[in-house]
């Protein structure tokens, strides 16, 4: 009776062993986050991007000097995690990196996406001081040449309906 106790235990203690054992090697096959991709990698300031990550299946999170910490969350049926972030307003030009961390697993693309700023509004080429005399001579000259156009045309016009 104490053997068959014994072989019972013993046969339990390798079950729970074996069930366990693929989640171990899982584990110990060491699976890398890879391919961190930000789209578009051209974006404006609060713009939004779109974080993918290959290699990991669960929650992580995506870090910037651009924008607060976004929440990448698993794609079903894969082993990639996406997520969205919006890039603050007053985010510097240039390139940023991102750093995504899923579990105990870190991946940093240092130049992930590259942030443009807007075209810089004023004056358009104008002067603020008004029109120099050239301007004046040549916009005079205009409205002279329109005037004299305009009386000739109303001239000829008038001369035709006599015929």
């Amino acid at each position: 009776m104490r053997t068959t106790r014994a072989l019972a235990a013993s046969a339990a203690a390798v079950a729970v062993l074996a069930a366990a054992a693929p989640a171990a090697v899982a584990d110990g096959m060491n699976i890398s986050l890879s391919n961190l991709v930000a789209m578009p990698s051209v974006i404006a300031r609060g713009g939004q991007l779109t974080i993918t990550v290959d290699g990991c299946p669960s929650i992580a999170t995506a870090t910037s000097d651009a924008f607060s910490m976004a929440t990448l969350t698993p794609v079903s049926g894969s082993n990639t995690a996406r997520g969205t972030a919006t890039v603050n307003r007053n985010a510097s030009n240039g390139s940023h990196s991102i750093t995504v961390t899923c579990g105990t697993k870190t991946l940093t693309n240092p130049t992930a996406f590259t942030i443009i700023g807007g075209v810089r509004g004023g004056l358009g080429g104008s002067s603020t001081s008004g029109a120099t005399p050239t301007d004046m001579a040549i916009g005079g000259g205009l409205v002279a040449a329109a005037v004299v156009g305009g009386g000739l045309f109303w001239m000829r016009r008038r001369s035709e309906k006599r015929i």
